[in-house]
């Protein structure tokens, strides 16, 4: 330590006012996530239960490639173009999980 500097002691994350405050931001945005995810789950399954009673496939890949490439257009980051596609392809797992459809992946 430098002569005449003061020593900064770190402070207990629990009672540091803003890192109080970024943590309930984060879990607000968690919430919402949240609540995305079911909203999705529930379109999906409609759209499956209608898709099945139409005798048509449930998925479609060509669907899953356009969807891909629209979200990395809409996308302004900063998730990265790989995070992107993994957050996606796990949506789309998890969606096709929770809507009756295959098995989980090993």
């Amino acid at each position: 330590m430098w002569p005449g500097t003061v020593r900064i002691v770190p402070t207990d994350p629990h009672a540091d006012y803003v890192v109080r405050q970024m943590r309930d931001a984060i879990i607000d945005a968690d919430l919402k996530l949240l609540q995305l995810v079911n909203q999705r789950l529930t379109l999906v399954k409609r759209l499956r239960e209608y898709k099945t009673a139409q005798g048509m496939p449930f998925v479609d890949p060509e669907r899953e490639r356009w969807m891909h490439i629209y979200l990395q257009g809409a996308n302004k980051g900063p998730l990265s173009a790989e995070g992107l596609d993994r957050i996606y392809d796990a949506v789309l797992e998890l969606t096709k999980q929770e809507t009756g459809g295959t098995p989980p992946a090993e």
